[in-house]
């Protein structure tokens, strides 16, 4: 009772503060500041002139002030500017007081525009040091001055005459005032030596390597209810110590007297010295800044099922253990040893098997052991991976339900640097379960209909959103049934990517489909191109290369967000589409994984003709959970296994390996629904993340343009593509800083003028003019026709 009633609190507590993350209250209260900060600069720089004549009529309190029938003031701020002038320059910091105009401007220009140029934060601070610093110096030798070190200045000046004396007040003040002035312009021993000593010649600086502390990896505590020895693998790294060399000095001269020195050329170290500078103005590249009071959905959203302990029942423990063994002391199986492993929903039993027993009988015995059980789902895994045992898996008479929450609240899940973490669920060891997506690179899921598949993508998604950044991920979703991801339209503008002029980003018609597949292609290709210019392997590097601001933005440079496709119903798609389909996500598959574009298709039609063999190749990573034959767990794992799953959750994880069994984490509609409420309310792009502008077959060719009205950057963009011997709209954009539209019908134009081939699928255009000669020659011609 008494956390509802918490509950209900910090609802209507969030609901009376909700205006607080409106835009148009962002808005007014950025103006407003602005304006404030105005008059406050005004009314200071004013009172340095006029703080004398007004100074006299300052014996009324400020009601009485705007009573008055007739101003005396000669403030440029009227009655009220006098007023304020009047307490910050003479009460407060001194002419130092003009500092907090500027920073309550500077605050209405980051709520207006939010420059990332502009830390609000370090700003305060500098302000306020360095009034204090100026209060006590004018304060101190210009005592006749009021407002020159102000009331405060004039309190500090009194304390310290009287604490060190006149002299010694006086020293101590210009000695605060270096050290300040030291730690500001971060002034160093070598900066004196180069201003008082004269140096007969020039020295690198010695450089310093910096201590690096390895991230540790934490783990996830472990639950040992029979006191079973569970084994950790680590990985070790070795390191080859080379062979100590015996150094021979040179015969024609002493060797100690020979000295290495590595010296930096001019360009590396200007090229040091203004990224560093960069980094120390600005600070790292935060992509998070644009959307800097982005909250993420809190743990109370999800619900706690109150089953995260997992109960022993001795009994059932007892009863499966005994008619294990009878069951194999039927067939002359004899066993040394056996042990097991409570899962929220199967209990793995572990036996050694007596010495000469051949593990294929008992492994041909699964079916006699799940009746003489009577239980459905019965799994044998023999031998078990890197154990010495057979495995056991027999369905618990009580099952726990995972909840999203416990998952979402592990140390595992929250403590993880995963690129792209997903909390699957929990083991049979009731371990929490978190993979990544960029190592996988894909994830393939099937299983029939009801078993769990939806509830399991809808898993994969709030994981994602519980620990990504909209700026640090997108979601492209195809929904062919088109009431399975509807709700995560509320969130379009904060995490999902789609098509320029569409109006849903959430795909269901299949011709958008084949587009939208194409267009990602297209994406692929031109961040690729950004790869290479920027001279990075994968993703990774190039975000912490474009993060330290190595990377001019100005050369088309961005921060480049993953990319998560989520297709809910692959057959409908190859049913309807085929090759046209699988073409383009075979083609991604691929080659997407460096870029950070990331599939996972679900099907619940596990056939051959629907998961081919081209998909299986780039699919290693794959989730089934139950079907209902052997054939259709063979097509999905390439091995028995989740025909025998018991339904509701009960999943297979195989990522090229022996398949893992988990119990799928529960997250329900309602939760979905109350999570993409809560983002959705909050501040968000403009809009979706544009994908590149595709247009299918029906869209190109249009030979017959007009080229009288050609475009005013026509001629910059066809020396663009025979430059770059690449004829794609991506390629335009990027180079010349085009919006999608406008090089769309540029490439329509080059087209027509022969430059550039055909349309031809989610291939770039040939370009038929190999040469920038001809190119002239070609334009010029142009010219002429028209």
């Amino acid at each position: 009772m008494a956390d509802k009633t918490k509950k209900k609190k910090q609802e209507s507590s969030e609901g009376r503060f909700s205006f607080l993350s409106n835009p148009t209250f962002h808005s007014v209260a950025g103006m407003l500041l602005l304006l404030f900060g105005f008059l406050l600069l005004m009314s200071c720089v004013s009172g340095v002139f006029y703080w004398q004549a007004d100074q006299s009529e300052m014996n009324y309190s400020l009601w009485e002030i705007l009573k008055l029938e007739k101003s005396p003031f000669k403030n440029w701020g009227g009655r009220f500017g006098a007023f304020l002038s009047h307490w910050m320059l003479f009460k407060w910091f001194g002419l130092a007081s003009i500092g907090y105009a500027y920073f309550v401007m500077m605050s209405g220009v980051k709520i207006l525009f939010r420059p990332e140029w502009l830390s609000l934060k370090r700003q305060f601070w500098n302000i306020l040091i360095a009034s204090l610093v100026l209060s006590a110096l004018l304060g101190y030798f210009l005592p006749s001055y009021a407002i020159g070190g102000g009331g405060i200045g004039a309190s500090i000046r009194h304390f310290i005459s009287h604490t060190a004396g006149p002299i010694g007040g006086g020293v101590l003040i210009v000695g605060l005032s270096l050290l300040y002035s030291a730690v500001i312009f971060k002034v160093e021993p070598a900066d004196f030596q180069r201003w008082f000593i004269k140096k007969e010649k020039s020295t690198l600086p010695k450089l310093e390597p910096s201590d690096i502390e390895p991230e540790a990896d934490p783990e996830a505590p472990e639950i040992d209810f029979f006191d079973e020895e569970e084994e950790i693998e680590e990985e070790e790294v070795f390191i080859d110590e080379p062979e100590e060399l015996e150094l021979t000095p040179v015969v024609d001269g002493p060797a100690n007297d020979v000295e290495i020195s590595i010296e930096e050329t001019e360009e590396e170290k200007m090229l040091s010295k203004v990224i560093n500078e960069k980094v120390q103005e600005f600070g790292l590249y935060d992509p998070r800044l644009e959307l800097s009071s982005f909250k993420f959905p809190p743990l109370e959203m999800l619900n706690d099922y109150g089953q995260s302990n997992i109960t022993v029942n001795q009994e059932e423990l007892e009863a499966n253990k005994n008619r294990i063994v009878e069951t194999l002391s039927h067939y002359n199986i004899k066993i040394s040893k056996i042990k097991a492993t409570i899962g929220p929903t199967v209990t793995l039993y572990e036996i050694v098997p007596a010495a000469g027993i051949r593990i294929s009988k008992i492994k041909n015995l699964e079916d006699d052991i799940a009746l003489s059980l009577a239980a459905l789902g019965i799994r044998i895994i023999a031998p078990m991976p890197g154990k010495g045992t057979i495995g056991i898996e027999v369905p618990n008479a009580k099952k726990n339900i995972v909840s999203m929450r416990s998952v979402i609240a592990s140390e595992k899940f929250q403590k993880s640097d995963m690129e792209l973490p997903l909390a699957l669920g929990r083991t049979i060891s009731n371990e929490t379960f978190v993979v990544d997506l960029a190592k996988m690179p894909h994830l393939l899921m099937a299983g029939a209909t009801g078993q769990g598949k939806s509830v399991g993508l809808n898993a994969i998604l709030t994981s994602l959103l519980y620990k990504k950044h909209p700026a640090e991920v997108k979601f492209v979703l195809v929904d062919p049934k088109k009431v399975e991801l509807t709700l995560f339209n509320k969130i379009e503008r904060h995490y999902l990517a789609k098509l320029p002029n569409e109006g849903e980003a959430i795909i269901t018609d299949t011709k958008k489909v084949i587009n939208t597949l194409n267009s990602l292609c297209m994406e692929m290709d031109d961040r690729y191109e950004i790869l290479k210019e920027a001279h990075c392997r994968n993703i990774v590097e190039y975000n912490k290369k474009f993060s330290e601001r190595r990377l001019n933005p100005e050369k088309g440079h961005r921060f480049l967000p993953y990319i998560v496709l989520v297709i809910d119903e692959f057959a409908d798609l190859i049913m309807t589409a085929g090759k046209e389909v699988e073409t383009p996500i075979a083609r991604l598959a691929q080659l997407a994984r460096a870029i950070g574009i990331h599939l996972i298709i679900a099907t619940q039609r596990p056939s051959v003709n629907v998961i081919t063999g081209v998909i299986k190749a780039n699919f290693p990573s794959r989730i089934a959970f139950r079907v209902t034959s052997k054939i259709d767990s063979r097509t999905i794992l390439d091995s028995g296994g989740a025909d025998q799953l018991i339904g509701k959750g009960d999943m297979l994880y195989s990522s090229g390996t022996e398949p893992t069994r988990l119990q799928c984490a529960l997250v329900d509609t309602p939760e979905v629904e109350k999570i993409t409420e809560f983002i959705g309310d909050q501040r968000a792009y403009a809009s979706a993340y544009m994908l590149p502008e595709y247009v299918g077959e029906e869209g190109g060719g249009n030979t017959i343009m007009d080229l009288d009205d050609r475009d005013s950057m026509f001629e910059e963009a066809a020396r663009v593509v025979v430059m770059n011997q690449q004829g794609s709209a991506s390629l335009l954009q990027r180079k010349l800083k085009l919006g999608y539209n406008r090089a769309g019908r540029i490439v329509d134009q080059l087209e027509a003028a022969g430059i550039i081939g055909p349309f031809e699928g989610s291939k770039a255009r040939q370009v038929l003019i190999q040469d920038e000669l001809s190119l002239e020659q070609l334009l010029k011609n142009l010219d002429q026709n028209n």
